[in-house]
């Protein structure tokens, strides 16, 4: 399967004469082999490779307005499968390797095991979906803590002033699933284990693309909104 997907991406650039394959192209067949490298090493539950692929166009898009992460690592949390599958990873684009798989919880106003309900509203409790570069730590009431600035304008452009963070929970643990059937859930934050929270933080922080997704953005409009990152 890899190596059609790469015979593939050859026969797209030979379509258009002797350039190189555009940068999405490339984003696309890093991210693809990750996946099937992945999926037939390990068996490892991966996202939807539309889901994937959503999240390299989002990515594409912030690089053509001029806005580059600062490595090429993409954290794709899928919001459509319930809280009590771990459904946050952590690619490496470059070396196409996945660096971590974990739980994410989503806002107490968004839905049960579910997050059915979204919003940019402060105060609103509820998850934020679409693209996030990852800025610097702080130490907060989670200890600490990573800033989110949100790009999308109307999605999650208010992140920063919602303290929308990634931060650790005790809430996102596999004893709080079995004790309430489903994690605990947070303000709208994207939290993770407490336990792994140091190293999601340290693989992501300081300017990596962060892509929430759920079906909602599917029929939603998305503007780039650059101009508060901090």
């Amino acid at each position: 399967m890899l190596i059609l997907l790469i015979a593939g991406a050859d026969s797209r650039s030979e379509g258009v004469g002797d350039h190189a394959p555009v940068a999405s192209e490339l984003f696309s067949e890093r991210a693809c082999a990750a996946y099937l490298i992945e999926k037939n090493s390990s068996g490892a539950h991966l996202p939807r490779i539309e889901v994937l692929e959503r999240a390299l166009t989002a990515m594409e898009e912030m690089r053509a307005h001029g806005c580059a992460p600062e490595r090429e690592v993409l954290t794709v949390i899928d919001f459509s499968l319930p809280s009590v599958e771990k459904r946050m990873w952590i690619f490496d684009l470059a070396d196409g390797a996945l660096l971590h798989h974990t739980y994410s919880a989503h806002g107490q106003k968004s839905g049960e095991d579910y997050a059915e309900s979204f919003s940019n509203a402060p105060e609103s409790h509820q998850s934020s979906l679409g693209l996030y570069l990852t800025g610097t730590t702080y130490h907060g009431k989670h200890g600490r803590s990573l800033y989110l600035n949100g790009l999308w304008e109307g999605l999650n452009h208010n992140a920063m002033r919602r303290y929308v963070v990634l931060h650790g929970a005790d809430y996102v643990s596999e004893d709080f699933i079995r004790t309430h059937g489903r994690l605990g859930r947070s303000f709208g934050c994207p939290a993770v284990p407490a336990d792994e929270s140091d190293m999601v933080i340290d693989l992501i922080e300081g300017g990596t693309c962060l892509f929430i997704y759920h079906p909602e953005l599917d029929n939603a409009e998305t503007r780039l909104s650059l101009s508060e990152l901090y």
